[in-house]
């Protein structure tokens, strides 16, 4: 086993400068020790941009892991829950990983990069834990993620653009595959994945290309209303896909203080990426063991009559007072696209299941004056937002 790890100082996105050049609210946040946006300019029109013709957000700081050697297959199989056996190479993979106890430590994308190649991209800093799940296996893990740029490009546009970029072939990419191209000299990876729910790409590259293939890239779209765009549009656009957020639907597992606040997949309604058929995998014994007994919780997704979006509010069975909560809302929003109030929760079985009415506290202020809704909603088990061109392959031009 050969770890190298990587120690960052303070660091600032190679598309840094093209951000700031936009900035016209002075809105940002700290994203694993780098400047992030909450938005631009104007958040709900960098939402619709998404919607209505493409939004570009700058990926860089999401924790990426290059994992190589000749037991990588074994080692990243042996890591998640579900078969990486058939991920071939030129596909990615959405996984979760868990610790013994069958609990999440975290979600996110393999990239299967060529044979005997991954990289694996989290919301987290894992490398102590990869390291100790490595011993055994001859695998090379090296922390990459200030050594890789990335943009997500979303929107209804995407492909368009891409196009008009030069990528040629790009048409012929599926939705999970990825693809090689050429930039000026480098290699351009494009991923047809993205955290919005909509047709889009993600593309990675070597910093020292960034600014040019920014550039570049602006000025393919320059006709079909580009627009870069702040994590707030992208948390609305993640809500109406249905997506799960670390620290919002669940807490890292090796994160929690008290027991009983983290979540296994099957309580994240994740049971699709649980499989039994293949080897040994981290937490299998104790995710055999729940599905056998059963588990305690379950993600719901809500339709919520109103217009008043449940922030942060309980969950009961049923409209009375001093009734017990059921559970709790995760993140929810008012919904442009979808014409309706949305939310994601976590409710206590056996309660939740699909077309369940259940009644949700909704609190909300106006002009100094708090009022309490008790609204009516209904479990749902599709997203929100799901169009048709997310998985056209080729997409139509737009």
């Amino acid at each position: 086993m050969n770890v190298i790890e990587v120690h960052q100082g303070r660091l600032e996105s190679p598309f840094y400068p093209r951000l700031k050049a936009l900035d016209r609210l002075d809105s940002w946040h700290t994203w694993k020790g780098y400047t992030t946006p909450d938005a631009l300019f104007d958040a709900e029109l960098e939402y619709f941009a998404i919607r209505n013709s493409t939004g570009v957000f700058d990926l860089t700081p999401m924790t990426k892991y290059r994992i190589t050697g000749k037991d990588s297959l074994a080692y990243v199989d042996r890591l998640v829950t579900r078969d990486m056996q058939k991920v071939t190479a030129g596909r990615v993979a959405y996984a979760v990983w868990c610790n013994d106890q069958g609990q999440v430590i975290d979600d996110g994308t393999i990239f299967h990069l060529r044979e005997g190649e991954y990289r694996l991209c989290s919301q987290e800093r894992h490398l102590p834990w990869l390291m100790a799940a490595a011993i055994g296996f001859d695998v090379t893990i090296r922390e990459e993620t200030a050594d890789i740029a990335a943009l997500a490009v979303q929107g209804p546009t995407s492909f368009s653009i891409m196009k008009n970029l030069g990528l040629h072939g790009i048409e012929n990419l599926k939705p999970f595959g990825l693809m090689h191209f050429d930039f000026q000299g480098t290699e351009l990876m494009v991923s047809r994945t993205g955290f919005t729910g909509d047709l889009g790409y993600e593309l990675w590259l070597s910093p020292g290309k960034a600014l040019a293939l920014w550039d570049a890239l602006f000025e393919a779209g320059r006709h079909y209303d580009i627009r870069a765009m702040g994590t707030h549009a992208l948390e609305q656009a993640r809500i109406e896909a249905g997506y799960l957020a670390a620290y919002q639907e669940f807490l890292p597992a090796d994160e929690t203080v008290r027991t009983g606040r983290s979540r296994s997949p099957f309580e994240l309604g994740l049971d699709w990426l649980v499989d039994f058929r293949k080897p040994n995998f981290n937490g299998r014994r104790a995710l055999a063991a729940e599905k056998l007994s059963g588990s305690k919780w379950r993600l719901v997704k809500l339709d919520i009559e109103g217009n008043k979006p449940a922030h942060h509010s309980y969950i009961y069975a049923k409209p009375r007072k001093n009734k017990k909560e059921i559970g709790f809302i995760t993140s929810a929003s008012w919904s442009p696209v979808c014409k309706q109030n949305i939310a994601i929760g976590s409710v206590r079985m056996p309660h939740g299941a699909t077309g369940e009415t259940v009644w949700v506290e909704v609190y909300y202020q106006r002009e100094m004056h708090w009022s309490r809704v008790m609204a009516k909603a209904t479990v749902v088990d599709k997203a929100f937002w799901f169009p048709a061109r997310r998985s056209a392959t080729p997409p139509a031009p737009y």
